[in-house]
Parts: structure tokens; sequence; C-alpha cells
């Protein structure tokens, strides 16, 4: 071993070490290993650098903007709110779908993203079905993780092993190279995961202590269940052409609240204002004050066609995205006291209507337009959500009480989730074809995303991990170094000389548990840009081909099911399914040692040696 060998062997050491202890953290360490290594003189500053130019990093970046457009649109929301549905009263079916579908997402975009998105979704699933969250949550990380395993572009490792190929002369990888090996562990994993959850059923996490209501607490508080009615206008109907502001809605005791106009992609829903027009087929979307003959008569002559309702007595919470509800409070210098609820004309002024009234803790449930407004009374509003947070601005006449829960749920771009549907498939469908480079057409799917409004310039720079791509960079040197130190050559000596003349699968094997072992101290990351150039080296001692060699280390650097810290993913659902570190190695040794049983059987029937 020589000096510099020594020396970077030592940086090595150094920043495992730190990695370890968590101090500083990761990226920090990786930006010191950075400035340090060309102190050595065995790498130059523009080397150390040059991992920000590596088209790898650049495609990670894309994929975490592209994950975001589908975050903003709601797909990824849809999805877990169709698993809810589907699953039924089944925990074992809710579990399956659940894995199923975080891994098909985790496929096309970064698994930590796809955590991040899929943990309020199982946190809301926990609190409806009333179970721990723990149930659910290690299934989740398990699934993104093999998800790593599915295809070129689902994980970091994996690019970091595909751009290490091409960096040596080889090919590289194809989108599909890892299906073969990730679809029967996605498959191991479920089964495996229906069984080993029981260890962890015990964890319950304590509600959460949100004080704001829900919508649905208001419906019963102010009795609206009943009032929701829906109608769709005929071909024919005497309503079409006319504008609203030629119709007595209002003073019928209707009051219209929305139109949903278009069906499929085209679909939107409209703010009635007195200009709007009606069409052949606008569903009008109404609160009747069922307790008003008049308002009931009034509907019914309208002669519209009844439209289902998603769900009975939900007074339009499945347009909770579009329309929302808040509670104010009158203060005393306000000009709205005295008033009935005809007269402050709310409507006019704030594009709000009023649909419940309260006098203290005395709900008005009769005559809710005559009714007079006094100190202190609280009002329930209802309109869209732009509406209501202009509600800020008129502190004089109202002060906001309540905000509802959905209003964090509102999504900024959820009429385009279309649009980034069909962004994903091109850009999918373009990596697949190979008619341009991975980089090239991920960034095709940011100015997509872009162009199309599923994401902004402010979200999409929000939306990259950069710690994750210091850590990648800031690495990277350490690969160029131990190269050229040597190191490489000594490490694949060293596994060579251990496993001697054994078998190809039994140095799979070996480097498949190096790696895993690595990764119980380093992210999965570090890992495979250590260990790649080092599996490499061992198949150029061997005379065998690289893909084998290169596969079994990406495959073992995603399967970082042992500790909270081996991963982004692990660590995301620690504090959420209040996992201790004893849960994860309980649970993630046995499936760590099938999916190095399965990967060694499996690489060399599809990647021959």
């Amino acid at each position: 071993m020589n000096l510099d060998l020594a020396l970077i062997l030592l940086m090595l050491v150094a920043a495992i070490a730190m990695f370890v202890i968590n101090r500083p953290r990761m990226d920090a360490v990786a930006l010191l290993v950075m400035v340090a290594m060309p102190f050595t003189g065995i790498i130059t500053m523009n080397e150390a650098l040059a991992g920000f130019a590596d088209p790898s990093i650049i495609l990670i970046a894309a994929l975490f903007v592209i994950g975001e457009g589908l975050v903003r649109t709601g797909v990824a929301r849809r999805l877990g709110d169709w698993l809810d549905a589907k699953a039924g009263s089944s925990e074992n079916r809710l579990l399956i779908l659940l894995m199923a579908a975080v891994g098909g997402l985790g496929s096309l975009m970064s698994s930590t993203a796809v955590v991040a998105i899929f943990i309020p979704v199982v946190l809301r699933i926990s609190q409806n079905r009333g179970m721990a969250p723990s149930r659910l949550m290690m299934p989740l990380s398990f699934a993104a993780l093999i998800s790593g395993m599915l295809t070129l572009v689902a994980t970091a490792p994996n690019l970091v092993v595909n751009a290490e190929l091409i960096r040596q002369g080889a090919q590289g990888f194809n989108f599909f190279s890892f299906t073969p090996f990730g679809l029967p562990l996605l498959a191991l994993g479920i089964i495996y995961m229906l069984f080993a959850r029981g260890l962890l059923s015990g964890k319950n996490l304590p509600a959460a202590a949100d004080r704001r209501p829900r919508l649905a607490r208001w419906i019963e508080q102010y009795g609206l269940a009943d009032r929701e009615k829906r109608g769709r206008i005929s071909a024919g109907s005497s309503l079409i052409g006319k504008r609203l502001d030629e119709l007595s809605f209002r003073a019928a005791g209707v009051n219209l609240l929305a139109i949903e106009r278009g069906t499929g992609f085209a679909a939107k829903v409209l703010r009635p204002t007195a200009q709007t027009e009606l069409q052949a087929g606008d569903v009008l979307l109404a609160d009747v004050d069922i307790a008003n003959d008049g308002a009931k008569e009034h509907w019914q002559s309208l002669k519209l066609e009844p439209q289902p309702l998603n769900e009975i007595g939900n007074y339009f919470v499945d347009r909770s995205q579009e329309i929302g509800a808040a509670e104010v409070i009158l203060p005393a210098e306000s000009a709205l006291i005295g008033q009935t609820v005809r007269e402050a004309r709310i409507r006019s002024d704030y594009g709000l209507t009023v649909i419940g009234l309260r006098h203290g803790n005395n709900v008005v449930m009769h005559d809710l337009l005559g009714e007079r407004l006094k100190i202190g009374d609280t009002l329930l509003l209802i309109g869209f959500w732009s509406d209501i947070q202009d509600l800020q601005s008129h502190r004089e006449d109202v002060v906001v009480l309540n905000m509802p829960v959905e209003l964090e749920e509102v999504l900024p771009a959820a009429r385009r989730a279309p649009h980034a549907l069909a962004v994903l498939g091109l850009v999918v469908a373009l990596m697949v074809s190979g008619l341009v480079p991975n980089v090239q057409a991920a960034l095709i799917g940011c100015l997509l995303m872009g162009l199309l409004g599923c994401v902004d310039f402010n979200s999409a720079y929000r939306s990259i991990n950069w710690k994750t791509l210091i850590l990648i960079v800031g690495m990277l040197p350490f690969s160029l170094a131990l190269q050229r130190t040597g190191g490489v050559d000594l490490a694949a000596d060293a596994v060579v000389g251990l496993v001697g003349a054994a078998a190809p699968r039994f140095v799979l094997a070996t480097l498949f548990v190096i790696t895993a072992a690595l990764g119980l101290f380093i992210s999965n990351t570090a890992t495979a840009v250590l260990m790649a150039p080092v599996a490499l080296a061992i198949a150029k001692d061997l005379g065998a081909s690289p893909y084998p060699f290169a596969m079994i280390v990406a495959l073992a650097a995603s399967a970082a099911f042992m500790t909270p810290i081996s991963s982004p993913v692990n660590t995301l659902v620690v504090g959420p399914g209040q996992y201790s570190f004893g849960d994860f190695v309980k649970v993630g040794v046995p499936f760590t040692v099938i999916a190095a049983i399965v990967s060694v059987l499996l690489v060399p029937i599809f990647l021959p040696f």
C-alpha cells in the first residue's frame, strides 16, 4: 500500500465515521471531502467538482421535478384514495395494493419522493380504519426500496452504477434491465410483510393535535347534509342561453354554489356570476333550504336531471379541491351588525354564500336569509378557496375564526393531472425507446411540466433533494482517487483472493454481502459510489462480463432494509410509524437474506457471466 492510498483510505474511514455518528450532516461531509481531496494532489479541484456535470446528477434532479408535478396535480393522492376504496375492509388487501402501487409509482420516480407522498395517505387511511400506522409504514418503506430494483431511473444507486459502467466503456443498462429482478422481489416482499407486520402491530401513533375542524364536522353541526342538490341541464331546457342575473335562484332560497361544465379532461368547475350563461350539459351544484317549501318547489320547477351523489349527505366534500368553507365571527365594529343575512350582501361583496349561522351555541335552522346579525355571531361561509383566502383582507367586517383541515389538502394544480400523466408517459416512452438519452428525456419532461402548469419554478427548485445530490457529487471523487491510487484494484484482488477459485455465483454473493454491510453505516447511494468500481474491477480480473457484477451491487445497494439510517426512505417512516432501531433489524435482516438469495440466483440467468 502506497502513501497516497493510505491517505485516501484514512479520509474514507473518517467520512464513514462521520456518516455513522451523523455529525456533521451527510451533505456537509460530502462537501468536506470535495474540498479536502484536491489538497492530496491525487485529483484536481476541477475533477473534484466534475460530479456537478455528471448526467446522472442532472437526471436525478429532473426526476424530483417530475415527481413534484405528480404531487401538485394530485395524481399520487388520487391513487391513495383509490387504494383505500378498493381495499374495502380487508387489511391484507390494503397492504397488497399499497405495496404494489408504491412499487409501480416508485419505479418511475424517486423512491424518497414516493414515500413522502404516501406518508400522509397512509396516516389518513390508518386514522379512518382505526389501525396503528406502524402496520403500514414499514411495508411502505420496503415497497419503495424494492421499487428501486424495478427500473433504471427508480433510484440513485442504479444511476450511479450505470454511470460507472459507461465511464469504463461499457454500454450501460437499459430502462427495464432491473425489472426481472425487482418484480419477484416485490412479490416476495408483499408476501413477507403480510406475516412480518404482526411484529409491529403494537405501536400506535397518537392522534395529531390538530384543533382545526373538518368540513364533515360543520356539515353535521349546521345540519347541511340534506341540502346538497345537483342537477344537469338537459338539451331543450328553458335554462339554456340564460344568464344567472335573469333567474331568481337566490330570491327563491336556492344558492347556486358552482357549475360543473364539460367532461373528461375538459371538465372544469366554474364560479357562478351574474354574467354566467348556462349551457346544455352544465351541472348545477346548489344549496337548497329543504325547510323552505318555496325553495324546494323552485328547484323542482327547473326540471333538471338529478345527478347521483358520490356519498350520501357529503355536502360537496367530494369537490373540496375547488369549494371550501370557513367560519367567521362578527366583531363589534362590523358594518353587517343589525342587517339580515339577505341585506348584508355577503355574496356580492365577498363572493361567498352564507349557509350557516350561530347565535352563540344556537344554530339557526330556519329562515336563514331573514335572520338579523348580532355582535359575536358566527357565520359559516361556502365558496371557492380563492375567495375564502381573501377574507383576511376584510377584517373590519368579519374575522376568520376557523379554516378547515381541507385547506391544507388543496392541490395547487389539480386540473393538470391529465397533463402530468401524459408527460410522465412521454418521458417513460422516450427512455424505453432510447430515442434520446435518459437525461434529455427527463429534462424534456421537466420543461413540459412547467409549460403545462403542473409545476412552477419555485416548486420545481424546492422539490429537488439537494442533500442527496450533494452527497453523490461529494463522494464521487473517492471513486476516482481510489482508482488512481490502486485502491480499487487492491479491493478487487482482496475479494478475488477471499473467494479463491469459487464459482462466480459465490463471488456475486460476496459482493452482495459486502455492499449490504457497508450500507449499514453509510447511505445506499454512497455505497454504490464506492462499490461499483470494485465490482467492475473484479469482473475484469475474472475475465467475465461486467453486467452481472454491476447489477448485484445496484440490487444490494437498494436492499437497505436493515437499519433506519441506511436510506432516507427508512428514515422518513421512523417518526410516523414510531419505530425503533430494533424494529428494522428484526424485520429487515431476514428480508435482506431473502433478497440476497433471489438476486444471486436470478442475476446470472438474465445477465450471463
